[in-house]
């Protein structure tokens, strides 16, 4: 049977690599709907290839531009959230894959599950900022959500069978990213090009910021916490700078599984819209003449604070991780714009969150308020450091 995809975030590294996957399988998925921000000359040529039935067009002058494309007749454009509500109900996708990168992939994914629609998801500050909602939402509506990102999708599989089976702790492995082996004094100096030069990934440039700083370790802590109703004691991570095992689960007979394979997103994206089967896939095979040894390293939290702080900000609850992850966002952009330093962020981020006044038991509502509002003092912040 085919399934029908509405693809969020489809001009993004994520969105393109799922089109990849769909094109290999173009016998079983169909894509009903693409969604994207502003770049419309790569939406463009997706639309030619895909014939989608919607567009989803957010950035109010992009939307005007593509107006005056010309379109397949068939394709209908819309724009803001009024339109994904419209899509959401004149497609009824049986997937719906967000690939937004921040908050602003929140409301859609809870848009979504109010439709009764399969999340595949890639966007994991929707589970950082609002996990207790998400999976209150999840329940209600009766929601299945499969992640995308490498690491969660490795627990997952790691998971498969083992139900009734008592979790000993969840191991995320990380890479370390270019800078694992700076000194303090070096990571006064880095630049935005050097930041985004990651070893063994190539990723959009949002989540890219976060690996070098390993804030990305620490909201996968957190969306794991969600994911996998663990104590957040039982989450570790561990550096292996190969990316090869993509993460770990010890279970309380102290057996370990790990899931491997070469750093390919299309591998994690295929298995969350496939699962439990599985379908080939045109990757470059693992080749382990190649691969001499596979080494860890405990994760340095005095050279890099963002990950403690992503641990500080998921113990104390409440408000604190959308505070965490605006202030994170801003200061990333405020980075590859050289409005601050590399090590600035963390500050930033440490700064705003002991400044937060929580709120217990919050809404959609607190969580766009207080968005807003941490976003508009991590750039007052910024400005200073001018």
């Amino acid at each position: 049977m085919m399934k029908r995809i509405f693809l969020l975030g489809s001009t993004g590294s994520i969105g393109t690599n799922t089109l990849d996957v769909i094109s290999q399988h173009s016998d079983n998925y169909k894509v009903v709907a693409l969604a994207a921000n502003r770049n419309i000359k790569k939406l463009t040529g997706q639309i030619h290839k895909f014939y989608p039935e919607f567009v989803l067009v957010y950035d109010k002058n992009a939307y005007e531009q593509i107006r005056k494309v010309d379109l397949p007749a068939k394709t209908k454009v819309l724009s803001g959230p009024e339109g994904l509500e419209s899509i959401l109900e004149a497609t009824d996708p049986d997937v719906f894959v967000n690939a937004f990168v921040g908050f602003a992939g929140l409301v859609p994914t809870i848009t979504a599950i109010k439709h009764k629609i399969k999340i595949a998801l890639a966007n994991k500050e929707t589970l950082v900022v609002a996990g207790a909602l998400i999976k209150k939402l999840l329940q209600e509506y009766d929601v299945s959500l499969y992640p995308i990102d490498s690491e969660h999708s490795a627990i997952w599989q790691c998971l498969a069978g083992e139900k009734g089976n008592g979790i000993k702790r969840i191991i995320i492995t990380a890479s370390g990213g270019p800078f694992r082996t700076f000194t303090k004094e070096q990571l006064n100096h880095v630049t935005p090009e050097s930041a985004l030069k990651h070893p063994n990934w190539n990723m959009g440039a949002k989540i890219t910021i976060d690996s070098a700083t390993m804030m990305n370790k620490g909201l996968e802590v957190i969306e794991a916490y969600w994911l996998y109703n663990v104590p957040i004691t039982k989450i570790e991570v561990v550096i292996h700078p190969m990316s090869i095992i993509h993460s770990m689960v010890e279970f309380e007979d102290h057996s370990i599984k790990a899931q491997l394979g070469i750093p390919d997103m299309r591998i994690p994206i295929q298995y969350a819209l496939t699962a439990p089967e599985r379908l080939p896939l045109e990757v470059p095979q693992m080749d382990f003449g190649r691969i001499t040894q596979l080494t860890f390293e405990q994760p340095d939290s005095d050279k890099f604070p963002c990950l403690r702080l992503a641990y500080e900000a998921i113990q104390k609850g409440a408000t604190y991780p959308a505070v965490l992850n605006a202030a994170n966002e801003i200061a990333v952009y405020a980075f590859l714009e050289r409005i601050i330093k590399f090590t600035d962020i963390a500050e930033i981020i440490e700064r705003l969150l002991q400044d937060h006044k929580p709120i217990e038991n919050p809404v959609l509502e607190d969580f766009l308020t207080i968005d807003t509002l941490v976003r508009k003092q991590a750039e007052k912040i910024c400005k200073m450091k001018l």
